[in-house]
């Protein structure tokens, strides 16, 4: 059998899900001096880029640029992206172990983790996932509906998705109309009659997740005040003590700026973002129509563990928050992919360094990898799936060295696209893909935003002029 791995007999790779650690997965094979590598990149959405096009805020463009990296290793004469096409559905995992030699899951962590509390499945009450991907023009999500006629309004968590939420809330219709929100998004988050919005920590301010750039963001919105509790501000003894310990300047920073909006006076704006610590939700209670109006919380104190980390305890001491409207967003959480091993209780797929592993055996499965927060649970930034996805790329070039790769019926490329275009007609391809780009920067030239998105699939199938999709 001729070894994989040159011009005549590429090694090839299946790459499920499009986004950041999928990409830099790419690019590192594609590094590989005296190694010709093809690769097939899968996703489910018609568009490329996962989070960044689906997570990442509007308001943050910068952060969204790193798709040029992408779209060059997207350029790649032996680079193909099937959009639209679902694995589970379209294509299964025996096709993808009869056609490729490795195969990559790189998925993200799509599901929202639940606070798990009395009164969570009350109107009102929804994941901050769900809002997010809505007001990005996510296809799944552009028909959730979120009452923003109420007034005052809960984010539960204090990571950098629990703030863009808050941010997104209370930036100005003026602010709004500079980002590449969703139209409808743009559309009702103008008219929001939103005037407070709590954004809860259970932890103290040197434990906040969020960043330094984006608490610094907050102190410079439009028309909302940044508003934070003296003595939520405060370190608690063993909070100082750890933070003079390690003498983390991004902490000491982060901390400053939390101390700094506590000195603040009301600027007069028409909104306020309150940040509130050392408080954990109990219950959201409802009215009669079983919508929530109030949420009660419970004051903390942080105490040491014996592995010596930072923990909330719960007082006895119990304050009631008047809201109607609650965003969770106490983390993200994997969705299993069938036939891959999964462990539930991490939402992640079980593997070792990359390298999936058989629940039965403990053992790698011979030719299955996976990346990004699918591999390692939601943490990070953008970034941080270059070295996870490094990682993985050397796993995966161990394997193929000692000759431990899947052996295809079918290896060849057009062998696959031929497959693949049988079971999903309306795939899309990385051109169509691109023309559908240029499209919504053009249409947002003409509003003076960056772009302005398709939102359904039928929009972008009609947008190539090829007529309704059959998803």
């Amino acid at each position: 059998m001729t070894q994989p791995g040159t011009a005549s007999t590429p090694l090839r790779v299946a790459i499920v899900g499009s986004g950041p650690a999928a990409f830099y997965a790419a690019e590192h094979l594609f590094k590989q001096l005296n190694l010709v590598v093809e690769i097939d990149m899968f996703d489910r959405l018609p568009t490329p880029y996962g989070l960044v096009r689906g997570g990442v805020a509007p308001d943050h463009q910068k952060i969204k640029s790193v798709t040029h990296a992408y779209e060059k290793i997207a350029d790649r004469p032996h680079f193909r992206f099937y959009g639209n096409v679902e694995f589970g559905k379209h294509i299964q995992l025996s096709d993808l172990r009869d056609h490729y030699h490795q195969i990559l899951y790189a998925t993200g962590a799509q599901t929202d983790r639940r606070m798990n509390i009395p009164g969570e499945e009350l109107k009102g009450s929804h994941p901050a996932t769900e809002f997010v991907a809505w007001y990005n023009g996510h296809p799944d999500f552009r028909d959730c509906h979120f009452d923003l006629s109420q007034e005052r309004v809960a984010v539960v968590g204090v990571g950098n998705v629990a703030i863009d939420v808050a941010r997104l809330l209370c930036l100005s219709p003026r602010e709004l109309a500079a980002t590449d929100i969703a139209n409808y998004a743009l559309d009702a988050l103008s008219h929001s009659k939103v005037k407070e919005v709590y954004l809860l920590g259970r932890r103290g301010p040197a434990q906040a997740a969020f960043t330094n750039p984006e608490l610094k963001e907050i102190g410079e919105l439009e028309d909302a005040d940044p508003v934070v509790l003296p003595e939520e501000a405060e370190l608690d003894p063993l909070s100082r003590a750890e933070m003079e310990k390690e003498g983390d300047r991004t902490t000491i920073r982060k901390v400053e700026l939390l101390q700094e909006y506590a000195r603040r006076t009301a600027g007069g704006k028409s909104r306020q973002l309150l940040i509130r610590f050392l408080v954990s939700p109990l219950e959201l209670i409802g009215d009669e129509a079983g919508q929530v109006v109030k949420m009660r919380l419970a004051k903390n104190v942080l105490v040491q563990s014996e592995a010596g980390s930072l923990s909330a305890k719960a007082t006895d001491q119990v304050e009631e928050l008047p809201v109607g409207l609650v965003f969770r967003s106490v983390g993200y959480r994997g969705v299993a992919l069938p036939e891959v091993p999964f462990h539930d209780r991490w939402g992640v797929v079980l593997n070792d360094r990359g390298r999936v592993l058989d629940p039965d055996s403990k053992g790698p499965r011979i030719g299955e990898y996976a990346t990004g927060w699918i591999k390692r649970g939601p943490s990070g930034v953008i970034g941080t799936n270059k070295p996870d996805a490094v990682e993985t790329v050397t796993c995966m070039l161990e394997d193929f060295a000692n000759g431990l790769t899947l052996h295809p019926a079918h290896p060849a490329g057009e062998a696959a696209d031929s497959l693949i275009r049988e079971r999903q007609p309306q795939t899309f391809s990385f051109a169509d893909w691109q023309r559908l780009d240029e499209m919504e920067v053009a249409r947002g030239e003409a509003q003076g935003r960056p772009r302005v998105k398709f939102v359904s699939v039928e929009e972008m199938w009609a947008a190539l002029g090829r007529g309704a999709s059959n998803k």
